[in-house]
């Protein structure tokens, strides 16, 4: 059977009507956007403005047995990234290479 794919398709779907479709959709100018970001809640701040009262709660790890600093960049990798062992310590692969 031949299909006329330029022939207006028209399903039981189609009943509703564009007033009905436009009060589905949500009105982009209510304003209902929430600007504020969950990492800065203070709100915007500018470039170089004083951050001195802001107290940020960081969990520092210690290196777990499979885990070495390179005495090279200083990252914590992984024991399977470990190149060579120099004076101090360990070198990872990207730094080796």
């Amino acid at each position: 059977m031949a299909t006329d794919y330029d022939a207006p398709r028209k399903t039981e779907d189609d009943s509703e009507s564009i007033e009905a479709l436009k009060e589905r959709v949500p009105d982009k100018a209510s304003g209902s956007i929430d600007n504020e970001d969950a990492d800065n809640p203070s709100g915007f701040e500018l470039p170089g403005a004083d951050l001195s009262d802001i107290e940020l709660d960081v969990v520092v790890l210690p290196p777990q047995e499979d885990e070495f600093t390179c005495m090279s960049c200083f990252l914590v990798k992984h024991r399977s990234q470990i190149a060579e062992e120099s004076g101090p310590g360990f070198i990872c692969l990207e730094c080796a290479a």
